[in-house]
């Protein structure tokens, strides 16, 4: 991994000294660099001899960093990995700016790959996360939306580009149809599992484990799976609260909002769906021969649901 997080600081060089500096503003303040990993351990699966994979490694990085940039301007978010976001540093318009840069500096970066697949699937990635935060801002305030519109979101918003980071290993290395497919239903699914667990830590994790505000989602009235089924399941207070509270966003509940949660197991119950998605991440690779690089990938399929942050 230190040879791809060398070349995006390479990559986010600019003659611009803002970007610049927030450029390294965002590589110093970490990350779990999990999405370039999938594209490195893909490609060691099926023993990739070339280079591109550290290539693909950082522009696959280089899409989720632009999005979370832009992310965090639309969900007016002061904290991302336990620091200040970048528009709370420097402005939402310079975010969003910069954002543009490092999505254009991705792009640039995938033709250099010279692939017309490799760009296939990068862009119907990119294009669907797009979709996703549309969707998700349609849905905003919205208490009506189903598990399956919920699910629909996260799959094309944060599932869509672990999918594509785990196929692209498969496509270098010029494995079978067969064999991208497992990989990407991997990644479809590992993706999954992660942004569920992620909602059940908004309302089981504190601010200084998580490394971001908690109660983001029902601040800004985004209807996760956890805050539904509690809506779904309390009495019939609890319902009217948490639906009043998604209709018009704000934390003024959040403790008895917590307790409804509590209260009707909506944290069991999503946590269950996310074992159910790790599962089918796991079995997806069931067919590709034995190998270290495919028994960290088990392992992390299993990290994605016993995290704390």
């Amino acid at each position: 991994m230190l040879s791809v997080n060398q070349l995006i600081e390479t990559s986010l060089s600019s003659d611009v000294p803002l970007i610049n500096q927030l450029g390294q503003y965002i590589i110093n303040s970490g990350g779990k660099r999990l999405r370039p990993a999938l594209v490195i351990l893909s490609s060691k699966i099926f023993s990739y001899q070339g280079d591109q994979h550290i290539n693909l490694a950082a522009i696959i990085e280089l899409i989720h960093t632009a999005t979370l940039l832009h992310d965090d301007v639309v969900d007016a978010s002061i904290l991302r990995r336990g620091q200040k976001t970048a528009n709370q540093r420097w402005g939402n318009e310079a975010s969003v700016l910069v954002g543009d840069f490092v999505y254009s500096r991705a792009f640039q970066m995938m033709v250099d790959v010279d692939s017309l697949r490799i760009m296939e699937i990068l862009s119907e990635a990119t294009n669907s996360i797009a979709e996703g935060e549309v969707q998700q801002l349609i849905n905003r305030n919205r208490s009506e939306i189903s598990e399956s519109d919920y699910l629909s979101v996260i799959r094309n918003k944060t599932a869509k580009l672990f999918e594509a980071a785990a196929q692209l290993g498969a496509v270098i290395s010029k494995k079978t149809k067969n064999e991208e497919k497992a990989m990407a239903t991997y990644g479809r699914h590992l993706g999954t599992a992660f942004q569920l667990v992620d909602d059940v830590l908004d309302y089981s994790s504190s601010e200084n484990e998580l490394g971001k505000n908690i109660g983001k989602d029902l601040s800004q009235g985004n209807p996760t799976l956890p805050l539904l089924y509690a809506m779904w399941n309390g009495d019939k207070n609890q319902t009217k609260i948490i639906r009043e509270s998604i209709a018009n966003g704000g934390l003024q509940n959040i403790q008895q909002i917590k307790n409804a949660i509590d209260s009707t197991g909506a944290i069991t119950y999503t946590e269950k769906i996310a074992n159910q998605e790790s599962e089918l991440a796991i079995n997806a690779l069931r067919e590709l021969p034995p190998s270290k690089y495919l028994d960290v990938l088990f392992s992390l399929a299993k990290f994605s649901i016993n995290r704390h942050h």
